[in-house]
């Protein structure tokens, strides 16, 4: 058995996300992408956490249902704390069997923060406490640290990050079974980190809006349960993460977005930290980061599928372009369009999900529907055939399946 899972994404109550951000466009959308388990999202939040207990029905198996779609209790938390004389900010998961477990966690953050302020609130504890917090409560809540490289916010990151789990959470970082590689890196430049051969690689979409779910997603190789789930990170049981190219990622490169300055890590190394129009210091990228943690090189090959494979049998992955976006280029309107989303849809309801369109349709029923131009843009994003510039400091990447 396999299923397809995104775990990070967010409520209308979390900042800056769609007021339509509810279970019945989450569910929706959700059987749109291929999508078979959803985190709830936000459940910190007391008014979307009595919006869960009021919609979901318990499946008996640590998941709720909502329209023939599976959630898991699950939300991100800003952790910021000192720790070893630095003021770090790093954003965590954090994955609940069950609803009570859900609001006894939020009970015991409830004096670190203002959980009614934000889908994603602050709490001030380190990960270190947080996941000793989390322990205390239930040994099976999954603590996973999110979009590892983010320069402000992961726990790599450049700006307030550590250098290893072991650092961050020391006697406790056992307990850590899986990192969040975020939009900005791939499996691949995690595998150039020998302490992560330990933990599973995952991958989601961090979705602010309903359309964005998906546009990472993980496909697990498991029972579709609570403790399927715990399993499967705990053994590294995934069939493949979906990616971003992650060239498209908005801290994929260093630099300084105000004086449109872009830096590869090469740049770096040879101009210094520091922009080259303004003096000032640039944010450094994630491309740099992990070059600067990186103790060796894995071999890697792509099979006749365009996923790519590790020496080390790490789990495969695949880097796509949205179906939205290839209609778009293919006829050559707008994204937001009426037409592109007629032929998006239509492409969908043929083929039962945006996820069977990019990976598995055959070419030629896909021209069938949509015409030839439409069916070579799906082709050519399969096989890696796609144009990027580099997004960073805080601005997205651009990928283009035509040259422009």
């Amino acid at each position: 058995m396999t299923y397809v899972a995104d775990l990070h994404l967010h409520s209308s109550y979390a900042l800056a996300t769609s007021p339509d951000l509810n279970f019945e466009s989450l569910a929706r959308w959700a059987k749109i992408k291929g999508i078979d388990l959803l985190a709830t999202a936000d459940f910190t939040h007391p008014l979307w956490l009595q919006e869960t207990r009021d919609k979901l029905t318990d499946q008996g198996n640590g998941l709720y249902e909502f329209d023939g779609v599976s959630f898991v209790m699950g939300t991100e938390v800003n952790c910021n704390g000192q720790q070893d004389g630095r003021s770090r900010r790093v954003h965590v998961l954090i994955l609940a069997p069950g609803i009570d477990t859900a609001a006894a966690i939020s009970e015991a953050l409830s004096d670190k923060g203002k959980l009614a302020s934000d889908g994603r609130p602050t709490v001030h504890l380190t990960p270190r406490q947080l996941l000793e917090t989390l322990l205390h409560i239930d040994d099976r809540i999954l603590l996973i640290p999110a979009h590892v490289w983010t320069p402000w916010f992961g726990i790599f990151g450049s700006k307030s990050g550590f250098d290893s789990l072991e650092e961050c959470f020391g006697d406790l970082k056992k307990h850590v079974l899986a990192i969040e590689s975020g939009l900005s890196s791939d499996p691949a430049m995690n595998w150039q980190i020998p302490e992560l051969d330990d933990v599973s690689i995952v991958s989601f979409s961090d979705a602010h809006s309903a359309p964005k779910l998906g546009r990472e997603m993980t496909k697990f190789g498991g029972e579709l349960s609570y403790d399927g789930l715990l399993d499967d990170l705990r053994r590294q049981n995934i069939h493949c993460t979906m990616e971003f190219f992650p060239d498209e990622g908005k801290y994929h490169n260093s630099g300084h977005r105000k004086c449109g300055v872009s830096m590869s890590p090469e740049d770096v190394m040879q101009k210094g930290e520091v922009c080259p129009v303004c003096g000032r210091k640039v944010t450094l990228g994630v491309t740099y980061r992990v070059k600067q943690l990186a103790k060796r090189q894995v071999e890697t090959w792509q099979d006749d599928r365009g996923f790519t494979m590790a020496a080390n049998n790490r789990p495969a992955f695949k880097s796509f372009v949205g179906l939205q976006q290839i209609v778009a280029e293919g006829l050559r309107r707008g994204t937001n369009t009426k037409g592109v989303s007629d032929q998006y849809h239509s492409l969908v309801d043929e083929f039962q999900s945006e996820l069977n369109v990019l990976m598995s349709a055959d070419i030629r029923d896909i021209a069938r529907v949509s015409g030839e131009r439409i069916a070579e843009g799906i082709s050519r994003a399969r096989n890696g055939e796609v144009a990027i510039e580099p997004g960073y400091d805080g601005q997205f990447g651009k990928v283009s399946v035509w040259p422009i």
